[in-house]
């Protein structure tokens, strides 16, 4: 099985693992077990919800049809020159106060 169909077979499981989970969450909502149940079900359900991002990342990052790879975003290059200083000459350095006041 190619790996494409792998990975939609893992989608399906996980989608169905979701509703799964979501209407025994409603049964135990229902029920009079309300209380601890009721967090171990939300427990659960977030555990399904990562697992479901998971895959969908998983997926994003897979090889696409023929084996060849996926293409990424271009990375965005982010100079190592200091900014131009009078961009800042109206703020404070936060968390070190203004520049003429010293800390108590």
């Amino acid at each position: 099985m190619a790996l494409q169909d792998d990975l939609t077979a893992v989608q399906r499981c996980v989608d169905d693992l979701v509703r799964t989970v979501g209407k025994l969450e409603q049964q135990i909502g229902e029920g009079s077990r309300g209380g601890l149940a009721g967090i171990d079900v939300r427990r659960v359900r977030t555990d399904t919800d990562h697992l479901r991002e998971s895959v969908a990342l998983l997926r994003a990052t897979a090889p696409g049809p023929g084996g060849a790879p996926q293409k990424r975003p271009d990375l965005v290059t982010i100079p190592d020159t200091p900014y131009d200083s009078s961009l800042w000459t109206d703020s404070d350095d936060e968390g070190l106060g203004a520049s003429d006041r010293h800390a108590p």
